[in-house]
């Protein structure tokens, strides 16, 4: 159920695939003046949230890096706290919509700002693949499951990057979009979830702060998503049947969550 909701409800957060690179091919040649500089301004935003996510991510490596060695320990380390900041980029943009329609107008912010949270963690994550790759370079090679699972996430990532273009939207079509917004934005989800959820259970207070919040997040978010799939689908039930019959409800629910 909470892939169905994806698919009705995901464009009402902002769209995995719009979080990332957001109308980046959209022509201001041809808009009014006043629409180019709202386009120019978003855009500045987009940079902006790109920028100071990517700068704490680099930030945040190097410190770990500066206090624990750059050996492989080091990187270790490095790279636990990357994907945990990178996680907290993506936690919002994933259950911001299913907040806003579970709890209403307090979290409507998050919502709007799905978009930003996105982008933000797209150039986190950019700091953690760099830290992987400096990892294989000193000889500490991951294991192949990890590539498996972890680099098909980083797969959908650059998926949904290049798809949310404009342009290259327009080719793929509606409904393969939706298709690969929401499969590859609950593919991340189920990545971290096993990173966190995966033999976690065992070592000292430090190791379990290290990791009991982000598997609560974890665990919490799908709860959310699937509470707001119910209560989509009660709220479509409730109204009365016209014309063709509920699946003109449905399909104007569909239009009312799209953010244009």
């Amino acid at each position: 159920m909470v892939w169905v909701y994806d698919i009705i409800r995901s464009e009402k957060s902002g769209a995995i695939l719009t979080i990332f690179i957001a109308d980046a091919t959209d022509q201001i040649a041809g808009d009014t003046p006043s629409s180019a500089r709202l386009a120019l301004r978003s855009r500045a935003r987009n940079a902006l949230w790109i920028g100071i996510s990517f700068c704490t991510a680099l930030g945040l490596a190097a410190a770990v890096l500066a206090a624990a060695g750059a050996d492989d320990q080091g990187v270790h380390l490095a790279l636990l706290a990357t994907a945990r900041l990178a996680f907290l980029l993506f936690w919002p943009a994933y259950v911001g919509s299913a907040l806003a329609s579970l709890f209403g107008p307090t979290f409507e912010p998050l919502r709007r700002q799905a978009r930003e949270f996105g982008l933000a963690f797209a150039a986190a994550l950019f700091v953690h693949l760099g830290l992987v790759a400096w990892l294989c370079l000193i000889g500490d090679v991951p294991p192949v499951r990890t590539f498996i699972v972890f680099g098909a996430a980083a797969l959908c990532v650059c998926l949904l990057t290049l798809f949310s273009i404009a342009r290259f939207q327009q080719f793929l079509g509606a409904r393969a979009w939706s298709l690969l917004r929401f499969g590859g934005m609950n593919y991340v989800a189920c990545a971290f979830a096993d990173d966190f959820l995966r033999n976690k259970l065992a070592g000292d207070i430090r190791h379990a702060l290290f990791y009991w919040p982000f598997m609560a997040l974890a665990m919490i978010g799908p709860i959310l998503r699937a509470a707001a799939i119910i209560q989509a689908l009660r709220s479509s039930m409730r109204k009365p049947n016209s014309g063709l019959g509920g699946s003109n409800h449905l399909r104007r629910a569909r239009e009312q969550s799209t953010v244009r």
